[in-house]
């Protein structure tokens, strides 16, 4: 006799389900990144797509929206400075800050690998059948929705990063962004 699934064979195999798509995604974003030129770790290009996310910005809303410490995040403005993919300059309001930006160069960078991440998902897209996608569609907006409702960080310590997962997607997916000026 064959045993129905109850709720939590369902949502072991559901969880099982998204952490296999997270590393499909994973896998993705790293033959983005090995696909350019340029010699950057998985956190460099987290910093591009921030700074291109939100256009110019202070050290510490750099950290915030990486989830790192002020000090982690300027090793990692360094490095991107040397290669010429960040411009630091002096806040014209606040002679005592720095704002950051990308330079032209690291926002081309940033929209190959963007662009890369979604001509590969777009292939895995076209493959599925329209009833799949639609189903999908759905419950990744799902998802998406329950990621938004505020979790335990929020009433942890200081630095603790986003209090909503939907804050860090928005900071480091890069997809849904504001216009950047023209350069």
């Amino acid at each position: 006799m064959d045993r129905q699934p109850d709720d939590s064979d369902l949502t072991e195999e559901l969880i099982a389900s998204v952490l296999a798509a997270t590393r499909l995604l994973v896998a993705i974003s790293a033959r983005a990144l090995a696909s350019i030129d340029e010699t950057l770790t998985a956190t460099q290009l987290r910093a591009l797509v921030v700074l291109d996310s939100c256009g110019p910005a202070k050290l510490a809303a750099l950290a915030s929206g990486l989830g790192v410490n002020p000090s982690t995040a300027m090793r990692t403005v360094d490095r991107l400075e040397s290669l010429g993919l960040v411009d630091r300059r002096v806040n014209p309001d606040s002679r005592r800050e720095v704002v950051l930006r990308l330079t032209d160069r690291g926002a081309e960078v940033v929209d190959r690998v963007l662009e890369y991440r979604r001509a590969e998902i777009a292939v895995l897209v076209e493959r599925l059948p329209a009833e799949v996608r639609s189903g999908l569609v759905r419950g990744l907006r799902a998802l998406g929705a329950v990621a938004d409702e505020p979790d335990l960080r929020a009433a942890g310590p200081p630095g603790a990063g986003p209090a909503r997962v939907s804050d860090v997607l928005a900071a480091a997916s890069g997809e849904v962004r504001p216009r950047r000026p023209v350069r």
